[in-house]
Parts: structure tokens; sequence; C-alpha cells
């Protein structure tokens, strides 16, 4: 299983790369437009939607929305920086502030989202502003370093955590969500995060006010990762499932791959795009 894990990673990761720094913006967002769609097929599964109908007709219709957000935004480069994606931003991260609620509230949460209409909603709130993130991220000129600097992020918030957690990890962070995360493993995602950041601040010889700001945005995402993840478990707990497919052997499904970046890209955005001009 280990193996099997190993070189499906190394095959993601590498066509990941290859894919951010070689394909044309468009190119870019039509292939993360397909992992949407994958992420939204799994979704109607988690929600109980038992038939390939319905989860297709669920997956158009995410697609839908996210075509009509495009229309919205009309894509260009620096989209970003506009007041209309800061909003829609702005919303995602309200929605994600009101999620945290429910994980730290569950199982009796589950009074208010589990019915299938409303897990459904609730994947399209978690779904399309990550699309919309990696899509406005995408666009800025350095939008490929952006977008790996988040999913590196992502990466030591989720090593970090693991590894403190096994070496010393007590403290339950969510026991009826995720029993195997803790405190002290968020604290060694947060400090993996750090020591990277004010590393590669200092080998490059960043101002310290620079440095600070990138800490702090580096920091917030890290933990906005976390309760990305933690709303997956909570919804496949929810529905007594491990995974949440198996497309991707030895990882599971597409949203067991990415439920870090639900919150971390659209967090990340928001704040670089306020602050923007002064990193």
């Amino acid at each position: 299983m280990l193996k099997q894990r190993v070189i499906t990673g190394c095959l993601l990761a590498g066509s990941f790369l290859i894919a951010l720094f070689t394909l044309p913006t468009y190119g870019f967002i039509g292939l993360i437009t397909v992992v949407l769609a994958l992420g939204a097929w799994e979704w109607g599964g988690l929600a109980s939607l038992v038939s390939a109908t319905g989860r297709g007709i669920y997956m158009l219709a995410v697609v839908a929305i996210a075509a009509g957000l495009g229309v919205y935004l009309d894509f260009k480069q620096d989209v970003l920086l506009t007041e209309k994606a800061r909003f829609i931003l702005l919303l995602a991260c309200t929605w994600w502030a009101i999620a945290m609620l429910w994980v730290q509230s569950y199982p009796s949460s589950a009074i208010l989202w589990g019915r299938r209409w409303f897990c459904l909603l609730m994947g399209a709130f978690v779904l399309l502003p990550m699309w919309l993130a990696f899509a406005c991220l995408i666009s800025l000129p350095e939008g490929p370093l952006l977008v790996l600097l988040v999913v590196l992020l992502v990466v030591l918030a989720d090593t970090g955590g693991y590894f403190m957690g096994r070496a010393v990890g007590k403290t339950k962070l969510a026991p009826k969500v995720s029993p195997g995360k803790t405190w002290e493993g968020l604290l060694g995602g947060q400090l993996a995060i750090a020591v990277v950041v004010v590393g590669g601040g200092w080998f490059l010889d960043v101002e310290t006010s620079r440095i600070a700001l990138w800490l702090g945005l580096a920091m917030v995402t890290g933990l906005a990762s976390v309760l990305g993840d933690l709303l997956e478990s909570m919804i496949k707990r929810h529905r007594g499932v491990k995974d949440s497919g198996t497309l991707l052997p030895g990882h599971g499904g597409v949203l067991d791959r990415i439920d870090g970046l639900t919150a971390a890209l659209p967090v990340f955005s928001l704040v670089f795009s306020l602050l923007y001009g002064r990193f």
C-alpha cells in the first residue's frame, strides 16, 4: 500500500508541476475544471446520491455554475484584484468560518447540514471557491509560483502536523471528526511553515517587514488547510466511508487529495488580493 501511495503521489506531483508551468492560463483553468468535476462527482456520492445519473447531473450543475462565474468575472490578467473577485472570495471565507463552527459542534451540527439537498449545496460552497481561487491566481503574472506556494503550504501543514502528531501528539483537535489529529500536530504544521517561510526569506534577502507579511499569510493559509481537511473528514464520517472515492490508488479519491486546498486557496487568494503590492 505504501509503495502504491508513493508511486501515485509522485505521478500526481510531476503531472501537476508540468501542467502548472507549461499550460497556458486557459489550459490550466480547463484542467482545474476537470478536477472540479471529479470532486463534484465524489461529493455527490458523499451526499448520498446513489445513482450515476443523479451524481452526473450534480457534477454538470457545479461545472455550469463555475462557467457562469467565469463569464461574470470576465477572466483576464489580474482578475484577482477586481472587486467582483474579492467579494466572492470574501463570501467564501465567511462560509468557511461558519463551516468551522459546524466541525467543532459535530455530530450535533449534522442536524443542519445532514439533509441531502443541504449537503449538496455545501459541496458547491466547498468546491467552487477553490476553482475560482485557482483561476484567479493563475491569471496573475506570477500565478504559477503563487499556486505552487499554496500547494507547498498545504503540504507543509499536513506533513509537519503528521510527524509532530506522531511524535508528541496527545491532545485531540477534533476527536469526533478526525481522532488522529491533535493540537500538537497543528502546532507542528505551523512550525514547519514558519521555518520554511522565514528561512526562505532570509536566504533570498527579503526585507523583515515583507517576511512578516508572508509569514502571517502562510500561517493563516496553513490553518485554513486543516479546516478543509476536517470538513471532508466530517462528511465522510457522517456517511460512514473512509475515502471519497477510489480513483487514485493508495490515496482514495480526488477530494481526499484536495481537501486542504478547498479552504486554503480562497483564504490565501483573498488576503493576497487585499494586500497586493505590499509583498
